[in-house]
Protein backbone atom coordinates (compact mmCIF):
# COMPACT_ATOMS: atom_id res chain seq x y z
CA UNK A 1 0.00 0.00 0.00
CA UNK A 2 3.06 2.36 -0.52
CA UNK A 3 3.02 5.14 -2.63
CA UNK A 4 4.44 8.26 -3.23
CA UNK A 5 2.48 11.58 -2.32
CA UNK A 6 5.25 13.81 -3.18
CA UNK A 7 8.86 13.53 -4.26
CA UNK A 8 10.12 14.52 -0.51
CA UNK A 9 8.05 12.13 1.46
CA UNK A 10 6.84 8.36 0.50
CA UNK A 11 4.10 7.12 2.57
CA UNK A 12 5.68 3.66 4.15
CA UNK A 13 1.98 2.05 5.76
CA UNK A 14 -1.63 3.49 5.54
CA UNK A 15 -4.54 2.46 7.49
CA UNK A 16 -8.02 3.82 7.26
CA UNK A 17 -8.38 2.99 11.32
CA UNK A 18 -5.10 4.47 12.57
CA UNK A 19 -3.60 6.78 10.13
CA UNK A 20 -0.29 6.84 8.09
CA UNK A 21 2.99 6.62 8.20
CA UNK A 22 5.27 8.66 5.97
CA UNK A 23 9.08 8.96 5.60
CA UNK A 24 11.15 12.27 4.00
CA UNK A 25 13.83 11.72 2.15
CA UNK A 26 16.06 13.22 4.44
CA UNK A 27 15.79 10.85 7.05
CA UNK A 28 16.62 8.12 4.54
CA UNK A 29 19.30 10.48 3.36
CA UNK A 30 20.17 10.40 7.04
CA UNK A 31 20.34 6.64 7.63
CA UNK A 32 22.54 5.65 4.77
CA UNK A 33 24.88 8.75 6.02
CA UNK A 34 25.10 6.94 9.77
CA UNK A 35 24.83 3.51 8.48
CA UNK A 36 28.04 4.56 6.13
CA UNK A 37 29.88 6.74 9.11
CA UNK A 38 29.58 2.82 11.38
CA UNK A 39 31.97 1.19 8.25
CA UNK A 40 35.81 0.79 9.52
CA UNK A 41 37.87 3.45 7.83
CA UNK A 42 35.23 5.88 6.52
CA UNK A 43 35.88 9.29 7.77
CA UNK A 44 32.54 11.44 8.15
CA UNK A 45 32.30 13.98 5.90
CA UNK A 46 31.96 17.25 8.15
CA UNK A 47 32.20 20.84 7.44
CA UNK A 48 34.26 23.87 8.69
CA UNK A 49 31.34 23.91 11.10
CA UNK A 50 31.86 20.46 12.37
CA UNK A 51 27.90 19.33 11.31
CA UNK A 52 27.89 16.54 9.12
CA UNK A 53 27.66 17.44 5.41
CA UNK A 54 24.01 16.27 3.74
CA UNK A 55 25.45 17.18 0.44
CA UNK A 56 27.51 13.91 0.55
CA UNK A 57 24.44 12.32 0.35
CA UNK A 58 21.49 12.12 -1.90
CA UNK A 59 18.57 9.91 -2.34
CA UNK A 60 15.87 8.80 -4.63
CA UNK A 61 12.75 6.93 -3.06
CA UNK A 62 9.64 5.85 -5.53
CA UNK A 63 7.21 3.60 -4.41
CA UNK A 64 9.44 1.12 -1.80
CA UNK A 65 12.36 1.47 -3.45
CA UNK A 66 15.17 3.54 -2.65
CA UNK A 67 18.50 4.84 -4.48
CA UNK A 68 21.12 5.72 -2.36
CA UNK A 69 23.77 8.10 -4.15
CA UNK A 70 26.66 8.20 -1.13
CA UNK A 71 30.11 10.19 -1.38
CA UNK A 72 32.74 9.20 1.24
CA UNK A 73 36.01 10.25 2.44
CA UNK A 74 38.43 7.36 3.58
CA UNK A 75 40.98 7.07 5.86
CA UNK A 76 44.34 6.73 4.43
CA UNK A 77 45.19 3.16 4.08
CA UNK A 78 42.14 1.51 3.88
CA UNK A 79 41.56 -0.75 0.50
CA UNK A 80 39.32 1.28 -1.15
CA UNK A 81 36.97 -1.51 -3.25
CA UNK A 82 36.62 -3.56 0.31
CA UNK A 83 35.62 -0.63 2.22
CA UNK A 84 33.38 0.52 -0.17
CA UNK A 85 32.03 -3.26 -0.29
CA UNK A 86 31.48 -2.78 3.52
CA UNK A 87 29.79 0.54 3.16
CA UNK A 88 27.23 -0.72 0.86
CA UNK A 89 26.08 -3.54 2.56
CA UNK A 90 26.17 -1.34 5.25
CA UNK A 91 23.75 1.71 4.11
CA UNK A 92 21.67 -1.74 1.75
CA UNK A 93 21.03 -3.33 5.49
CA UNK A 94 20.45 0.05 7.02
CA UNK A 95 17.99 1.33 4.96
CA UNK A 96 15.90 -1.59 4.30
CA UNK A 97 15.58 -2.54 7.97
CA UNK A 98 14.55 0.65 9.30
CA UNK A 99 12.02 1.68 6.80
CA UNK A 100 10.64 -1.62 5.96
CA UNK A 101 11.66 -0.29 1.68
CA UNK A 102 13.33 -1.83 -0.79
CA UNK A 103 16.98 -0.36 -1.60
CA UNK A 104 17.90 -1.32 -4.87
CA UNK A 105 21.25 0.38 -5.96
CA UNK A 106 24.00 2.29 -3.59
CA UNK A 107 26.36 4.13 -5.74
CA UNK A 108 29.61 5.22 -4.04
CA UNK A 109 31.91 8.35 -4.74
CA UNK A 110 34.98 8.78 -3.22
CA UNK A 111 34.97 12.58 -2.24
CA UNK A 112 38.39 12.10 -0.57
CA UNK A 113 40.88 10.48 1.32
CA UNK A 114 41.72 11.55 5.04
CA UNK A 115 45.34 11.58 6.58
CA UNK A 116 45.62 10.74 10.38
Amino acid sequence: MEKEIDRKTVVLQEDENLGSVKIADDVVATIARLAANEVEGVAPAVGSNGKPVKKYVRVEVTENNVVVDLAVVLAYGYNIPATCSKVQAKVKSAVENMTGLTCNDVNIRIAGVKVN
